[in-house]
């Protein structure tokens, strides 16, 4: 990377109006007097002065809300200091209505009369093309993540910044928490070759970054160019915080994200989408249940023998409402994380498809080997295949993430 680039990032970064100091104060959580205001909030306070005379159009979806949980494009389209014209729905869409592989398409939205363009699966100069015509000047990106490289809002972002910039457009981030904590990078590092919507750029699995770290991150590391890019950041947050000491409102970002307990693991056990094993959608925990047909409490015996940090595993049984097993009774397990701060999700997903794949003879990879998309190489799947433990498969991938973390250090915006 060339210094004059990164010097260029430094530039935007600085230039924000609202932009946070790069080692804020450590203070304490918001249950002892500490408060965290997300990026709107900030831009909001500020009588939206980043946004002034622009023509603005927004990415966000349901988790885009206040503290008091009004749809930010419905508090700004409804104040006459925002030119707020467009809309950009991602997938599942910008209301929130579309199961996993769908969004909502192109419409006028009820509410506010404003016109929602589809961004899903659009990239590069197609997409560029739809924010040209949407006639904005700044596209705003409000969308709460849960820290996995596979969940796709964070490939939504790059490729609406690339969009943005190839269409001559502003980007503008505003941040919310990672809410599995920002604390550190896990997990094996994409493999360039095995890009997909799931996994653009060399991250890795478990990335431990906000959202505003992401986007200086593309643009330092990965775009074709740099778009001009300005980041709203929170006030209040540690990398240490999870989402319960936040205070705001959680909304699901997507179906079958219910709940931060959910995020907690998910980022491990989402990897069961590339296996015949039902990943608990179709469930009232969704990533948390997973198994099926002739799994007994063999598995759940195998991996609490493992004596995996910070979690107990209970021998469960489940009927999906949908997806795999649909309306049919499954054995498989529950994951009861009991101490969040040493759980270790991905280390856990991993445990939990070497004992499967020992334990129950019908374990089988999808045909399509999409638990190498997941994972970002084949090294996953062909070391379980030959019989390697869950320490010989995270060490795999070791220099990778080594590499990868002191990156990502250049990037980080909070204490």
């Amino acid at each position: 990377m060339k210094l004059s680039r990164r010097s260029l990032l430094a530039g935007t970064a600085a230039v924000a109006a609202l932009a946070a100091p790069a080692a804020p104060a450590q203070v304490a959580p918001e249950a002892a007097g500490r408060r965290l205001r997300t990026g709107f909030e900030r831009l909001a306070a500020d009588g939206y002065a980043l946004l002034d005379g622009q023509r603005v159009g927004i990415v966000t979806n349901p988790t885009g809300v206040t503290r008091d949980v009004r749809h930010i494009v419905d508090v700004m389209h409804a104040d006459r200091r925002v030119n707020l014209v467009a809309v950009f729905g991602p997938e599942h869409g910008f209301r929130g209505t579309a199961q996993a592989g769908g969004s909502e398409g192109r419409y006028d939205d009820p509410a506010t009369g404003l016109p929602v363009y589809d961004t899903y699966l659009k990239s590069g100069q197609p997409l560029a093309d739809v924010f040209a015509a949407s006639g904005v000047d700044t596209v705003v990106f409000d969308i709460q993540d849960v820290g996995a490289r596979f969940y796709t809002y964070i490939w939504t972002l790059y490729d609406c910044m690339e969009a943005a910039r190839l269409a001559g457009k502003r980007f503008v981030v505003l941040d919310r928490p990672n809410p599995v904590t920002g604390r550190e990078a896990l997990g094996p590092v994409l493999h360039k070759e095995f890009a997909t919507f799931v996994g653009r750029q060399p991250i890795s699995q478990a990335h431990g970054m906000t959202v505003a770290e992401l986007a200086r991150l593309f643009n330092g590391e990965f775009l074709t160019a740099p778009v001009p890019l300005e980041t709203v950041l929170m006030t209040g947050w540690k990398r240490s915080d999870f989402y319960d000491s936040s205070g705001l409102p959680w909304v699901p970002p997507s179906p079958n994200m219910p709940t931060p307990d959910t995020a907690l693991v998910y980022s491990g056990t989402c990897l069961f989408e590339g296996t015949n094993l039902s990943e608990g959608r179709g469930t009232t925990h969704p990533f948390e249940l997973l198994g099926a047909e002739g799994i007994d409490g063999r598995w759940a015996a195998a991996a609490n023998g493992l004596g995996l940090p910070g979690v107990h595993f209970r021998e469960a049984y489940f009927a999906p409402t949908f997806s795999k097993f649909q309306g049919t009774t499954v054995g498989g397990v529950q994951i009861h994380v009991h101490d969040r701060a040493a759980y270790d999700p991905v280390r856990t997903g991993i445990a939990l498809l070497v004992t499967a794949r020992k334990i129950w003879s019908g374990f089988t990879w999808r045909s399509d080997n999409w638990i190498d998309k997941l994972t970002g190489s084949t090294q996953v799947r062909t070391m379980i295949d030959a019989g390697a433990g869950t320490d010989e498969v995270v060490a795999g991938w070791r220099e990778e993430l080594a590499a990868f973390r002191k990156l990502r250090k250049e990037y980080l915006l909070y204490g």
